[in-house]
């Protein structure tokens, strides 16, 4: 009864809070902040396109889209958010069970909340790196994270084209490591929007690189070659896996950047019959065989 609560209540304050997104708009506002971010990055396509014989309307753009909104907004309505608060409080219960009440092991809330944000986003990236690169290695990680390398034609909105599966495991992962930290600031949304907007470009058609920052921060020129259809075989399981930094790459050897990488073929081998359609793509990773 406990955990149904949880679940009733998961569901109740989540639909409250998406309906006080939409119809009570503020400057912390996940909602407009995404339509807005994703208009600004779609215009610079338009307006400087690095692949100039793509279309505006790429293939897959509509697809995207719905990922986009899917799995920033609807996945957490239908299944995660609830899901997610049972598995820490069931988490807690274990824990407060071997007489653990506190898992903070370094408290930043008192720090600077600049600092603050940089530990988190810092953290969080390199989490996310080794998460990434785990997704690329481990066979059935890699059967779901197929979808996100389905993309034929990169575009700003192809950064949300997964399967809901990645969104628990990064999660899951990111658990312990970030509730150690005891993160106290409140404009959490700061740091999400930043790495939406960092991820935005990086899947954009735009033939940026950011000059000498190339080695700190992911990036468009670096980033197509993590969707290329082939690779050397020293990078067999794939490269360049930073979401919002392209420090780690650089630092643990798995960069990968021999030249602009406009027009190379992206997707991965034999996908040829991998479906091209949202049910298909959540559906594929679970039947037997493939």
């Amino acid at each position: 009864m406990q955990y149904i609560e949880t679940i009733t209540k998961a569901y109740r304050d989540y639909w409250s809070y998406l309906v006080r997104e939409i119809l009570h708009p503020h400057w912390g506002n996940y909602f407009y902040w995404l339509i807005g971010v994703s208009l600004v990055v779609w215009s610079l396509e338009i307006l400087f396109p690095w692949r100039k014989q793509q279309s505006n309307f790429r293939k897959g753009f509509w697809l995207d889209t719905f990922y986009m909104f899917f799995n920033f907004f609807l996945f957490s309505l239908i299944l995660y958010n609830a899901l997610s608060n049972v598995a820490v409080e069931f988490f807690e219960s274990i824990l407060a069970s071997i007489g653990v009440r506190n898992l903070v092991a370094v408290e930043i809330a008192s720090w600077p909340v600049v600092a603050q944000w940089l530990s988190l986003f810092v953290l969080a990236d390199f989490l996310q790196w080794n998460i990434h690169r785990l997704l690329h290695r481990v066979p059935w990680l890699w059967k779901f994270h197929q979808v996100h390398h389905s993309v034929k034609e990169m575009g700003f909105a192809a950064q949300f084209r997964f399967h809901w599966m990645e969104t628990i495991v990064y999660k899951t992962i990111q658990y312990i490591p970030l509730s150690m930290i005891g993160f106290g600031i409140d404009d959490f949304f700061i740091v999400h929007m930043t790495a939406v907007t960092i991820g935005h470009l990086n899947h954009a058609n735009l033939g940026w690189d950011y000059g000498p920052l190339k080695y700190i921060l992911n990036n468009p020129k670096m980033h197509i070659w993590h969707h290329s259809r082939s690779l050397p075989e020293a990078h067999h399981y794939g490269a360049n896996f930073g979401l919002s930094l392209s420090l780690w790459d650089y630092l643990f050897g798995t960069a990968y950047v021999p030249t602009n990488g406009r027009n190379i073929p992206l997707g991965f081998e034999y996908d040829e019959e991998f479906p091209e359609d949202f049910l298909g793509h959540n559906v594929y990773p679970l039947r037997k065989g493939k």
